[in-house]
């Protein structure tokens, strides 16, 4: 891999492993539907211009039912119970959580194709990286209540589809043009509950909640789209895609360093175990044609 390619790589670490960390700051001022609200738009304003610049928008827009149920479970669902959830447990564990993301998209696009067929490595994978998710939940079982832990699955299933919704009815639309429209979409749907709440919520939010709803939607969502489709147009879609396995890392460092949370060893065998059951879980038998890129979960 290029100079480029690891300078790329290792911006996108670390800025898809932050959102975990913000979202947790934001949402001490912030409702959950009012932060998916302003990360969406502003990370809207700021796409926008460059999907028009390539005249990308118009392309995304014919698909626009697939390119709705998308938004639906890519953007808007999981970042709302992320945001709730976090407002109960911490940062780090929301961000090894996310880990399991892999393991159910291998289950789902199992069931979705029946030729897809599951090899005793891969199936040694899911036993691992599921026991590495039973030991973390088990670990966690009485912080917060069952509810965020409910919110937090419904975030790994919806980003574990989210991709398979790019690669079966939108992988031929441009990229910055569906992730500009998502954005646009997201914003609209949240507007209604959102806007309203807006001049109570800032007559009173302090500093650091304000720049972590900022930063959110600048650096985490904006900029990480288009630092992503330059990782992809530089090392491929495949070995883009690996930064999913180290973004929960950072977030992990992020919210014991930032936060103070708790990190024992049982989280960091929790991790091995999710993170090797990913690898095992995804393994491709053979070297293949390169599929679509995906659009990695921007949590």
């Amino acid at each position: 891999m290029s100079r480029r390619g690891w300078l790329l790589f290792g911006a996108m670490c670390v800025v898809w492993g932050i959102p975990y960390l913000l979202i947790k700051v934001a949402v001490r001022e912030i409702g959950p539907a009012e932060l998916v609200f302003v990360r969406t738009a502003l990370g809207a304003v700021l796409l926008l211009p460059v999907a028009l610049a390539r005249r990308e928008v118009r392309a995304s827009l014919r698909p626009w039912l697939p390119l709705l149920v998308y938004t639906v479970v890519e953007i808007g669902l999981p970042w709302l119970l992320l945001s709730d959830a976090e407002r109960h447990v911490d940062s780090s564990f929301t961000g090894l959580v996310i880990a399991g993301v892999p393991l159910v998209a291998a289950v789902i696009a199992r069931l979705g194709d029946r030729g897809e067929r599951l090899s005793a490595t891969r199936v040694g994978g899911l036993l691992v990286g599921f026991a590495g998710v039973a030991v973390l939940l088990g670990f966690h079982a009485g912080g917060g209540g069952a509810r965020p832990m409910l919110e937090l699955g419904g975030v790994v299933v919806c980003y574990a589809i989210g991709p398979l919704i790019i690669e079966r009815w939108l992988s031929d639309v441009p990229r910055y043009g569906v992730a500009a429209a998502s954005l646009v979409v997201g914003a609209l749907l949240f507007a209604p509950v959102s806007v309203p709440k807006l001049p109570a919520l800032l007559s009173h939010l302090t500093l650091r909640p304000a720049l972590a709803a900022l930063a959110l939607a600048v650096i985490c969502t904006a900029l990480a789209f288009v630092l992503f489709f330059a990782l992809i147009a530089e090392v491929g879609g495949v070995r883009a895609t690996v930064i999913t396995f180290v973004n929960p890392a950072v977030a992990v460092v992020l919210g014991a360093l930032v936060l103070g949370e708790e990190v024992t060893w049982l989280t960091g065998v929790a991790f091995a175990l999710i993170l090797a059951g990913s690898i095992l879980a995804t393994r491709r038998k053979a070297p293949g044609p390169e599929p679509a890129p995906r659009v990695a979960p921007a949590a």
